[in-house]
């Protein structure tokens, strides 16, 4: 089933890349072909948040202590680590490479496998990357945007890197029989849980108390996807969320706006000329 799996998400990413590769975009362009498909999808994310996403957050921080909550985090967040710097090294970022090098053998030793954190009271902070972003410092163009099930807002490119960080995770292969699909979808799960529950007040005014929440979370996640991959270069960005303490996660959708568009309303009819 993995091998099938595999296949299919290089297949996605082969596919999506080209899209991506024949659709440049400039920075303050929306390039959204599939709107109408795209809207029935975030419809779908829309109603499962209602029926049982938001619920199931909020149960998940009540009922599970929160050491385990953030330990199951941090554990999640270190398996992850090999990827990362595996795609520093593919970026030419060999300082960020060694930093979550580092990072990772810190927690892994130190850390207790990963449950504790002692890197970052360290200096060691979390620099998170994808292979999105390696293909965007190739010169791939992000294309269309798309919404997929249960998964939310992506470029195409974004898309793709995430099917090739699955395909590409040195511990996934590694430790194959004791870390299952099974387990890497639990533990998806469960961080998605905590996310939701940590900034739910912002997603709920994002998804229920918007005029056309498909229109705000499309803007504020290009937003914020160009203002990390940008972040690295000087002035390019402004962050739109230095009023919740200059935190681009504060709304799940880290974000910034292109400094010559300064920053527009996510909620502000997109249609109206």
């Amino acid at each position: 089933m993995f091998q099938s799996l595999t296949r299919a998400l290089v297949c996605l990413a082969v596919i999506t890349t080209l899209g991506a590769c024949a659709s440049p975009n400039r920075p303050d362009e929306v390039i959204d072909p599939f709107e109408p498909a795209n809207r029935g999808v975030h419809n779908f994310n829309k109603a499962l948040d209602k029926a049982i996403l938001r619920e199931a957050s909020e149960a998940y921080v009540t009922l599970v202590p929160d050491p385990l909550v953030q330990g199951i985090s941090n554990a999640t967040g270190n398996l992850e680590q090999p990827a990362r710097i595996l795609n520093n090294v593919l970026q030419g970022r060999a300082e960020n490479a060694l930093h979550n090098m580092f990072r990772f053998l810190v927690n892994t030793t130190m850390g207790l496998g990963g449950l504790l954190d002692p890197a970052t009271a360290m200096g060691l902070q979390e620099l998170d990357t994808d292979f999105g972003e390696t293909m965007y410092v190739w010169g791939v163009g992000e294309g269309p945007f798309v919404s997929v099930p249960l998964l939310g807002p992506h470029t195409s490119r974004h898309l793709s890197g995430r099917a090739v960080d699955i395909v590409i995770d040195p511990i996934g292969e590694l430790v194959t029989f004791t870390r299952p699909l099974t387990v890497r979808a639990g533990l998806f799960t469960v961080e998605q849980l905590k996310d939701r529950a940590e900034f739910g007040s912002v997603v709920d005014d994002l998804l229920y108390n918007s005029i056309d929440s498909y229109a705000s979370t499309r803007i504020l996640y290009l937003q914020n996807r160009r203002f990390r991959l940008g972040s690295g270069t000087g002035n390019d960005y402004l962050d739109p969320y230095d009023d919740f303490g200059g935190d681009p996660s504060v709304a799940l959708i880290e974000g910034g706006a292109p400094a010559d568009d300064l920053y527009f309303d996510p909620y502000e009819d997109p249609y109206v000329e």
